[in-house]
C-alpha cells in the first residue's frame, strides 16, 4: 500500500512500477482496487514480494485508518488480507488473534464490529483494458441489466474455487463479492450468509437454484439440499456464457473455455475446450489430447504431476521424475486416482515444471504465473497437429512441445515464450476450422487461463489480424468468479424462456 497526498502525482508508486493512464485511473477511483503493475528496473522493495514475478499488486489508502498510518509512516507498506489461504477474511477479534497469531506479532483492532468480510478487488490490464480478476470491496455486489426478463427469481451458487453467487430477477442480476474456495467450513458459512444477505438486501426470494453439474462440489451439495427447484449447468457452458454476445443471442460464436478443470458432459475433466453455438446450445467443437492426472486434484498444487502425466502419456523421458514414483506410475497405468483431463491449465503447469520453474506450488496457478513472468521475446510457435476424431471433434496434440520444453540448452525465457506462442497459434488454428466449416467469425475467450496477459494478447492479435471479432469479458472475471453469472445466462436460455426487454 502506497502513501499519497491530495493533488500530488503518484510519485511513490510510479518510482517502483510502470503505470498506464488506465492503471492510474483505477488506483485513484473510489473503489481503490488492487492493480497489478510491472516492476520497474531497480525495484527497491523487498525481493520477497511476489518472488519470481514481474508484477506486484499496488493499492492506495481507502479508509481513514489507512491514511493515518501511511501519512505517519511516509513509505510503502506491505499489506495482506487477514485470512487463512483460500478462506474468507476473518472479522472477529478472537478469531483473528487465535488463527493468525503464528504470523502476526501484534494486532490493531477497531471498536466498530465488522458486519461482513470483504476482500479487496483485483484488476489487471489485459488487451489495453483493466479487467477484474476478483471482485470485492467497492466493486461488488455487482449489478447488471439483462437484455431479457426472467419469469421467476433464481439463485446461482457458482463453482468450487473463487466462488461467488448471483441472484437474478426480472431483468436484473447481482453478483456477490468474492467468497473463496469452498473446501472449508468458514467458506461455507460465508456462502450461506451471502445467500441470505443478497435476498434480504434486495427483498427478492429465489424460486429456483442453479449449480455446477459436478456432483462433488460443496455448492452443488448445498443446492441439492436447499429445497429449491434445482437446475444444473456444465462448468464450461457457464464459462462460455460469460463471453457470449447477449445482444445477438442467435448469432453463433466459438468460445474458448480454457481453465484448470471442470466437469464435462462425458464425465471427464474438461479444461481445453472450444464450444460452438450460443447460450443454451453449446456444442464441443475442439479440444486437446487428453491425459490422466496422477493424484487427481493434488496436481493443482503439485505441477510435477502434470509434467509426469504428459511424459508418461507420450513415453517421454523426464530425468527429474524420481525412481520413488514407480508405485505412482503403476497406479497411473491402472487409472487409480488418475482422472482423464484435457486441461490447458494443467498443460501450463506441466510446462512450468518441465522448464524447472515450478514443481511444487504454494498456491494454485503459481506455475503458470512464473512461466508467464519468465517469458521474453517474440518466438516462433511449435506447430501442433490438429486432427479430427471419429466423432467429428477437432483435437490438438501437445506432444511436440515436450522436446522443446525439456531442452536445457535453450534459456527458460525462450522456452516459456515458445510455449505461449504455440498455445496462441493453436487457438487460431482451431478458430480457422470453425470458420471454414461453420462460417464463424465471432470468437470469445473465457476461463482462468485467459488471465494470462501474454497468451490473451497474442491470441487476440492473431485472431483480429485474421479477420475475427474477439469478445473478452470486461466487467465479469473470466475465472471461476464468473461462473455464477454464466449459470444465470445458461439457465435463462434453457429453462426460463426469457422475454426480450426491447433494450
Amino acid at each position: 500500500m502506497f502513501p499519497t497526498a491530495p493533488g500530488l502525482p503518484l510519485k511513490c508508486v510510479n518510482n517502483r512500477v510502470w503505470l498506464s493512464r488506465d492503471q492510474a485511473d483505477q488506483l485513484l477511483s473510489p473503489a481503490r482496487p488492487i492493480v497489478l503493475a510491472r516492476k520497474r528496473p531497480g525495484f527497491d522493495l523487498s525481493s520477497l514480494i511476489a518472488p519470481g514475478l514481474d508484477e506486484i499488486g499496488v493499492m492506495l489508502p481507502y479508509s481513514p485508518l489507512h491514511h493515518l498510518l501511511l501519512s505517519d509512516f511516509g513509505a510503502p507498506l506491505i499489506a495482506t488480507s487477514a485470512n487463512i489461504s483460500g478462506e474468507p477474511v476473518l472479522t472477529g477479534k478472537s478469531d483473528v488473534e487465535s488463527r493468525l497469531g503464528h504470523v502476526a506479532s501484534a494486532f490493531l483492532h477497531h471498536d466498530r464490529p465488522i458486519e461482513r468480510p470483504a476482500d479487496d478487488p483485483v484488476f489487471r490490464v489485459i488487451r489495453d483494458r483493466p479487467r477484474p480478476l476478483r471482485t470485492g470491496r467497492g466493486v461488488a455486489p455487482l449489478e447488471h441489466c439483462l437484455p431479457f426478463r426472467l419469469e421467476q427469481p433464481v439463485l446461482a451458487v457458482g463453482g468450487h474455487m473463487k466462488n461467488t453467487i448471483a441472484l437474478a430477477w426480472d431483468n436484473r442480476i447481482v453478483v456477490s463479492p468474492h467468497i473463496g474456495d469452498m473446501g472449508n467450513a468458514r467458506s461455507l458459512e460465508i456462502f450461506e450468509k451471502s445467500i441470505d444477505d443478497l435476498q434480504s438486501l434486495y427483498k427478492v426470494t429465489a424460486g429456483a437454484v442453479i449449480c455446477d453439474a459436478h456432483p462433488g462440489y460443496a455448492t452443488s451439495r448445498w443446492a441439492r439440499h436447499s429445497g429449491l427447484l434445482l437446475h444444473k449447468v456444465f462448468h464450461h457452458h457457464a464459462h462460455a456464457a460469460v463471453a457470449s454476445n447477449l445482444q445477438q443471442p442467435s448469432r453463433g460464436q466459438l468460445v474458448f473455455t480454457w481453465d484448470g478443470v471442470g466437469y464435462g458432459e462425458d464425465g471427464t475433466l474438461w479444461g481445453g475446450e472450444a464450444l460452438l453455438g450460443n447460450p443454451g446450445n453449446w456444442q464441443r467443437f475442439a479440444t486437446f489430447r487428453p491425459f490422466h492426472l496422477p493424484g487427481g486434484e493434488r496436481a493443482g498444487r503439485e505441477p510435477w504431476r502434470s509434467a509426469a502425466a504428459v511424459c508418461w502419456e507420450s513415453d517421454t523421458n523426464w530425468p527429474r521424475i524420481p525412481a520413488t514414483l514407480s508405485l505412482l506410475r503403476k497406479a497411473w497405468q491402472r487409472r487409480i486416482n488418475s482422472p482423464q483431463t484435457t486441461s490447458v491449465g494443467r498443460l501450463f503447469d506441466a510446462a512450468a515444471a518441465l522448464t524447472g520453474l515450478c514443481t511444487e506450488a504454494s498456491f494454485e496457478g503459481q506455475g503458470p504465473m512464473l512461466l508467464e513472468a519468465c517469458s521474453r521475446g517474440n518466438m516462433a510457435a511449435v506447430n501442433l497437429p490438429l486432427t479430427r476424431d471419429n466423432n467429428g471433434l477437432w483435437v490438438t496434440d501437445w506432444e511436440p512441445l515436450l522436446e522443446m520444453l525439456l531442452d536445457q540448452t535453450v534459456p527458460d525465457s525462450e522456452r516459456a515464450a515458445v510455449f505461449h506462442a504455440s498455445m496462441a497459434d493453436t487457438l487460431l488454428q482451431q478458430a480457422r476450422q470453425a470458420r471454414d466449416i461453420h462460417g464463424i467469425s465471432d470468437i470469445g475467450l473465457s476461463g482462468g487461463v485467459f488471465q494470462n496477459r501474454i497468451l490473451t494478447e497474442q491470441a487476440g492479435a492473431l485472431l483480429e489480424n485474421d479477420g475475427f471479432q474477439v469478445t473478452y469479458p470486461e466487467l465479469i472475471p473470466v475465472n471461476d468468479a464468473g461462473i455464477s453469472y454464466g449459470q444465470i445466462i445458461e439457465y435463462a436460455a434453457v429453462h426460463d424462456h426469457p422475454t426480450d426487454t426491447g433494450s
